[in-house]
């Protein structure tokens, strides 16, 4: 952009040596030299490295830069020269200097490491650490990708909404949304809330899927894709869940199973070679940092082969595999996490999907298989962290999407608009949905997922 007021770092180019730039960013670093000179480090965020800048004491503000202290924001504007350290190919000559904003030492960044619990506690300024700065920059480039993939494959982006009166997964564990006055709520004539009442004159939730909403669009549109936030009101605190989180949910009218499957495997795919292709410096800070297997890990998914079994299958590779694990194996019990990272990392050394889960630990929504067991589910597990994407071919067929209904205890009136998409040239469609925090803990090797959103939402938490 020709009408910004500073150039960012990651846009310097050796081409620019020897003429004026003009940059801005918080102060890492300084160091004084007794020969009245100062090294500043000055990082703005575009990139993982900084950039040196070195100021003498012919700036007529030279005194006051001397009492900076770190996370002090600076306007820096100089010749780019060569740089004669190592690990850096120019630094920045100033010929003027703009402290914008100072700090003192009670500023909590100070030099030296600061904990990820810490930084919680601060989140309105770990934005400016090394460790979440490349996170962001790396969830930023996913985001990326995922929009690059989708449309780039002729899938329409769609905005679903947030506010919804049904409930995609069945399980309750909803946000309730309302205007009525929580402490004197209207009553109706059998003594219970009288939602006629509220804005929406019915009970209204926030979104735990835009699925249902996406259903809609694909049977009309052929093939969308949704990303946005999502909320469940599940009250765990662990390190893999979130209140609010994003979630990428793509559907495709006329998809089976099987064209599902090979979808979502060249979506992580792309995703994996995008971010290094793109995310080199903060990879490799990741990968010295936090977790020294995580790029030869993405490298190897870049091109891998996504194994395809059944559940069934999958029960019997684990009841033959001679291990213990802390969650029984059993015909009919969801999978944990430490089942999947077993079959992924101890069995097929790669990715695996499963495919043709029990329908009674399934969404009522997936289409029910001729066995009248199984569902045509699907879960893409990878190593490092099991699950990370779940899906299925939706129940096409009116009469089975009504019985199934039924077997959860959800009243047809709620989903009459859901079903008149089987009623009026009903169509087979398959869709899935990724935690996109979960790839970006993933893709980071970050340990807790709260570390990976800017601002995370969890139970007695809503800070900032």
């Amino acid at each position: 952009m020709d009408f910004a007021p500073t150039t960012l770092i990651k846009n310097l180019k050796e081409s620019q040596l020897g003429s004026i730039v003009t940059i801005g960013g918080w102060l890492r670093t300084r160091r004084d030299s007794k020969g009245g000179f100062s090294f500043l480090e000055i990082n703005d965020g575009s990139q993982f490295k900084g950039i040196q800048v070195v100021a003498d004491q012919e700036l007529g503000n030279y005194d006051e830069l001397t009492k900076t202290y770190t996370g002090a924001s600076l306007k820096v504007e100089g010749e780019l020269v060569p740089s004669p350290g190592q690990g850096q190919p120019f630094e920045i000559k100033a010929t003027s200097v703009e402290i914008l904003g100072n700090t003192d030492q009670s500023y909590v960044l100070q030099k030296g490491r600061v904990s990820l619990e810490k930084l919680r506690e601060v989140a309105h300024l770990r934005g400016r650490t090394n460790v979440i700065g490349a996170t962001m920059r790396v969830r930023n480039q996913l985001s990326k990708a995922t929009h690059d993939f989708f449309t780039g494959n002729d899938f329409l982006y769609l905005h679903t909404p947030i506010i919804t009166s049904s409930d995609c997964e069945g399980a309750g564990q909803m946000f309730q949304v309302s205007t009525l006055d929580l402490e004197n709520p209207p009553k109706n004539d059998l003594g219970g809330i009288d939602y006629s009442q509220d804005f929406f004159g019915r009970k209204t939730h926030l979104s735990v899927s835009g699925q249902l909403n996406a259903e809609a669009y694909a049977c009309g549109m052929g093939r969308i894709y949704t990303f946005g936030p999502t909320f469940r009101a599940e009250n765990s605190n662990t390190s893999r869940h979130l209140a609010e989180f994003w979630m990428v949910e793509p559907e495709a009218a006329f998809f089976t199973l099987n064209e599902n499957t090979q979808l979502a495997a060249a979506y992580l795919r792309y995703c994996f070679k995008h971010l290094l292709d793109t995310c080199q410096d903060d990879i490799d800070f990741f990968n010295l940092r936090v977790d020294k297997g995580l790029r030869a890990r993405l490298e190897g998914l870049v091109d891998a082969e996504y194994k395809c079994i059944t559940y069934t299958e999958a029960v019997d590779l684990l009841l033959k595999a001679g291990k213990k694990f802390e969650f029984p194996v059993l015909w009919g019990s969801d999978l944990q996490s430490e089942h999947e990272r077993y079959l992924c990392e101890e069995v097929f050394n790669g990715p695996v999907t499963v495919i043709d889960y029990p329908k009674e630990i399934k969404a009522f929504y997936m289409k029910l298989n001729d066995d009248g067991k199984t569902v045509r589910a699907m879960d893409v597990l990878c190593p490092h962290i099991g699950e990370i994407i779940g899906g299925a071919e939706r129940e096409d067929r009116l009469d089975v999407l009504e019985s199934r209904m039924a077997q959860h205890d959800l009243d047809p009136a709620d989903y009459a608009w859901f079903l008149d998409l089987r009623r009026y040239g009903s169509v087979p469609h398959a869709g899935f949905g990724l935690g996109f925090e979960r790839l970006v803990q993933f893709c980071t090797g970050m340990g807790n997922i709260r570390d990976v959103i800017p601002f995370p939402r969890t139970p007695k938490n809503a800070s900032f």
